[in-house]
């Protein structure tokens, strides 16, 4: 070991910088119904390791493609004008590309930012938006799996949620009512 560095690979020094310990194996089976509210309560608000990862390897992956899919465009886009003279409806102006690789990179931005301070539903949130922005640019292969991750990320975020629902008591905490409110509208007699 020379100054502090290991013989250990690139992979997993990264991940050991980034991550915390695992967690022991008897340690990750707990359920819901054993774990305090405080416990729940901060796996609904972060996300956990495996979640952050994902964000962190999706977000500079995504200002990649966000680059790639812009440059490519803008190479292949066709001739303002056809070639009798009359403008062409499928040629685009370059600044509109710009703004289109802004606004990924943007998102990719808010994906790194999520993921690094453990921000579970807008991770998932900004993966759904930018996977389905790829996806209806007829880039399917880039769009797909960021559309997959976010929705992982959101169906996560949504347990999370219920299972602290679960150990309040269904959410009837301070200010909220236990039973549905009456109705208070005036209907006038006949």
């Amino acid at each position: 070991m020379l100054h502090g560095r290991t013989d250990a690979p690139l992979g997993e020094r990264l991940r050991s910088a980034v991550l915390k310990e695992p967690v022991p194996a008897d340690a990750s089976t707990v359920s819901h119904a054993e774990r305090t509210v405080e416990e729940l309560e901060n796996a609904e608000r972060y996300a956990d390791d495996r979640e952050r990862f994902v964000g962190l390897l999706a977000a500079p992956l995504a200002a990649a493609i966000g680059f790639l899919v812009a440059n490519y465009l803008i190479d292949h886009d066709p001739a303002p004008y056809l070639s009798n003279g009359r403008p062409n409806p499928a040629h685009a102006s370059i600044a509109t590309y710009h703004t289109l690789e802004l606004v990924l990179l943007g998102l990719a931005a808010v994906m790194l930012a999520s993921a690094w301070y453990r921000k579970r539903l807008l991770l998932g949130i900004a993966m759904a938006l930018y996977g389905l922005g790829v996806f209806n640019l007829h880039y399917w292969g880039f769009g797909v799996p960021f559309l997959l991750g976010g929705a992982w990320l959101l169906v996560r975020a949504y347990r999370a949620h219920q299972g602290l629902r679960d150990a309040t008591g269904g959410g009837n905490g301070p200010g909220r009512a236990a039973h549905p409110r009456s109705n208070k509208r005036y209907t006038p007699p006949m």
